[in-house]
Formats: structure tokens, C-alpha cells, sequence
């Protein structure tokens, strides 16, 4: 082979070998790559999401969550437990007691037939409550049942007020109240539940102290020890429908879906019904068939209100525990109301509360309903209906269509207010 066979065979064979190399280094740097990319997405993949990380809490700590937790979307309670807790301080959010407060706090409708101390819904009625610190102690009252309301210390208000400054640590000082009142008093739709929740927020306030919400809803916790159950005040808290259990160890509550275009038709009569009286004739104990259908019954109502299906609320609200006995011995006209509500067109109708207030719920509603065409809807109808059951009966009382209210109690005048130069908070408060 000639010298020059040798230097071209020699030259091809080098380059095979380094195209070869070349080559093997390329797919040796691509596996690389890729595995890089795999472990990075699998680090991001197991990072939970965390709402607030402090820079200097422990790396190992950090790290240690990471691999031990995964936040989805709805695991509200524990992000916001997390976020306390990586804080390295918590401050008080607000130490500056006020002078003046005004709370508005809606009525609400308890029981809704079977959900027995358990389930409510806040309604479009509202009262005003103003609590100033004052030289000398008073109560006024103007509106529904103005002469009616307590004007001492047995006022729910004042029972309201005093368990947040107790809460606060703080001593109670000489208060004046005046309360606007739109809800009708001790008729079924919740005034002493208002009442509560209203003191509560204006101790709160003029105390200057602040409560946890998230994994504790300690606001809740005060109310509901005091009315004895959540039916009323988790409404009256937080507006819309509320379903509220005590977990063993705290009460817990949780928001129902309203349907839109929901209507309220309420026949209230104008005499006051005690709840002591209306606890007085249920027993002492129910049979495994009464529980049984209670049981079924609530189920089907919130499944009623979660899918939207209106048809099958006036199945839902049906009950054994207390509706047949406080009609039985104290409200004759309860169900032949209920049937001529719903044979006037009602989705539903039960008794609100512990009563006298019967409440029917129509659909149909469409924005500002008088501007919309009447034969849309079934409340006028229904309104009619539950009229004539009322004459029939020889029971006066008076007829109101509203909506159920999505939110609860609000502070709506605080003196010095919350608002400052830089933010102004909603209503300027």
C-alpha cells in the first residue's frame, strides 16, 4: 500500500472515530439534560404550594414540610396555618380601642324543616346596632319590637358585648346603645341571634382586639356558646346558607350554595312566639324511624341546594322532630299553609325557626323584580295563598318578600375609623 493509500486511510478512519466520539458525547450530554430537567420537574412537582415563607425560619424545617406535605387548593385551614406559623413574629393587627361603633347584622331562618339546630339561612332584613362608651349606661330602640327589647344588662346585645371584652382581657366600660331594628322581634327569623353577633363585633371593635378566623372561627365559637347551637349566629356571621356541627372540640361551619333567583315569602303573624314554649312540646326522645327520616330528608335538601334542583326542596324540607308537634300544639295553621304555599306555586315552605314565621322559598327572580314581568315568578301568588290561610285561621300578621343575604354582620361606622390616608376601606369605615 502506498504512502498516500495510507495517510487517506488513516485520515478516514480518525474522523470515523471522532464523528463516533462526537456523536456518543452528544447523546452522553442529551441523557444528561434530560435527567436535569426530569429532576427539576419532580422537585417542583413535591414543592407544595405555601402562602408565606419566611426567609429565616430552619432550612431543615422548610425542607422537611416539603417533603412531607402537599397543599391542594382547598386545604384553606392548614395554608393559613402555615402562614402564621413561618412568621417569626405575629403582631397584633390592631391595639387602638374605638369610640363609636355601628354593626348591621341580618335576620336569619333556622332548622329550614329537618336541619333541627344545625342548618340557617341569613335573610334580606337588616338591623342597625350603634354602641358608644358613655358616662352613664342606656338601651334605645326604635323599629320592630322597639318596646319590646330588653333595656338592661339581660339584653342579648349587651351579653354579646360583654363576652368580647372578656375574650379581649379587657375590663367592660359604661356603655349607651341604640338599636335600629328591622328584624321582627321573637317572631322565627333570628333577633337574639342578631343581637349576639352584633354585641360581639362591637365589643370587638371598641375593644381594639381582633380574633383568629382560620382553623379556630373564634368569633363563631363565642356566639355559638351563648345561643347554645350554630343555626342562627353562623348566618348571621357569615351570610348565605350555613351548616354547622360541633366536631368535638369546636364548632365548625360550612357555606350551602343558593340557588339564584331564590325569592323569601314570609308570613309573619303579629304575635310573638317563645322559644322556650316552642322547645316545651317536642319529646324528650325520637324513634330510629323519626331519625331516620330526618336524617334522609336533610341530606336531600343540601343536595337539593348543591345541584340546583328546586323541585325537590319541598321534599327536603320535611320533618318529624319539630315541625308536626309545634304545629300539633301551638301554630294550626302551619300545614295547611305549608300546602297552600306550595300549591300556589312554592319551590318549599317550613316553619322558621322556633316560629310563629312561616317561610315559603320561590324561584324565578331575575335582577330587580319589579322590573321584571310578574307571571315570571310565583311569589305574588304564593303571597296570596298564605293570606287567605291566614284569614281562614283568624291570624293577623303581615306578608314580606326579600332574598336570603350572602353576607353576614358588618361594621359599617367606627369612630376613629379603620380607614387612614393611604387606604380607605369599603363605606369609607
Amino acid at each position: 500500500m502506498s504512502s498516500d493509500r495510507k495517510v487517506i486511510v488513516t485520515a478516514v478512519g480518525a474522523a470515523a472515530a471522532g464523528a463516533a466520539l462526537a456523536y456518543t458525547a452528544m447523546k452522553m450530554s442529551e441523557k444528561a439534560s434530560k435527567a436535569e430537567r426530569n429532576r427539576e420537574a419532580l422537585m417542583r412537582s413535591s414543592k407544595p404550594s405555601f402562602i408565606f415563607e419566611d426567609p429565616m425560619q430552619d432550612p431543615s424545617t422548610t425542607a422537611q414540610k416539603r417533603d412531607s406535605a402537599v397543599l391542594f387548593p382547598y386545604n384553606h385551614e392548614e395554608k393559613m396555618r402555615q402562614r402564621i406559623a413561618a412568621r417569626v413574629a405575629v403582631e397584633e393587627d390592631n391595639l387602638t380601642p374605638r369610640r363609636l361603633v355601628t354593626v348591621r347584622v341580618p335576620a336569619t331562618s333556622a332548622n329550614l324543616g329537618p336541619g333541627y339546630d344545625c342548618l340557617g339561612m341569613a335573610v334580606d332584613l337588616w338591623s342597625e346596632v350603634t354602641v358608644e362608651r358613655a358616662d352613664k349606661f342606656s338601651i334605645s330602640a326604635e323599629g320592630e319590637g322597639a318596646s319590646a327589647i330588653p333595656k338592661d344588662e339581660s339584653n342579648y346585645l349587651v351579653v354579646g358585648l360583654k363576652a368580647a371584652f372578656e375574650t379581649a382581657k379587657k375590663p367592660m366600660p359604661t356603655l349607651k346603645y341604640h338599636v335600629v331594628s328591622r328584624i321582627p322581634y321573637a317572631r322565627g327569623l333570628g333577633s337574639s341571634s342578631a343581637a349576639i353577633v352584633a354585641g360581639i363585633i362591637a365589643g370587638l371593635v371598641l375593644a381594639g382586639h381582633r380574633l383568629p378566623c382560620w382553623g379556630s372561627e373564634a368569633l363563631l365559637q363565642i356566639a355559638a356558646q351563648i345561643e347554645g347551637h350554630p343555626d342562627n349566629v353562623a348566618p348571621s356571621i357569615y351570610g348565605g346558607i350555613q351548616l354547622g356541627i360541633h366536631n368535638g372540640t369546636r364548632w365548625v361551619t360550612e357555606r350551602v350554595p343558593t340557588p339564584p333567583g331564590l325569592q323569601l315569602v314570609m308570613f309573619i303573624p303579629d304575635f310573638v312566639g317563645k322559644t322556650s314554649d316552642a322547645r316545651g312540646v317536642l319529646k324528650a326522645t325520637v324513634t330510629r324511624e323519626e331519625a331516620s327520616f330526618n336524617i334522609s330528608r336533610v341530606a336531600f335538601l343540601i343536595h337539593a341546594f348543591c345541584t340546583g334542583n328546586l323541585d325537590n326542596l319541598k321534599w327536603g324540607v320535611q320533618d318529624k322532630l319539630h315541625q308536626p308537634q309545634r304545629g300539633e300544639k301551638l301554630y294550626k295553621y302551619l300545614f295547611p299553609m305549608i300546602e297552600a304555599a306550595e300549591a300556589a306555586g312554592a319551590c318549599c315552605a317550613y316553619l322558621s325557626g322556633a316560629g310563629p314565621t312561616v317561610m315559603a322559598l320561590t324561584s324565578g327572580a331575575s335582577g330587580d323584580i319589579f322590573t321584571q314581568r310578574e307571571k315570571e315568578r310565583t311569589d305574588h301568588s304564593v303571597a296570596k295563598a298564605m293570606i287567605r290561610t291566614a284569614e281562614t285561621f283568624g291570624i293577623k300578621g303581615k306578608l314580606m318578600v326579600t332574598s336570603a343575604a350572602n353576607e353576614g354582620a358588618k361594621v359599617v361606622r367606627v369612630e376613629p375609623p379603620f380607614s387612614s390616608e393611604s387606604i380607605t376601606y369599603g363605606g369609607g369605615v
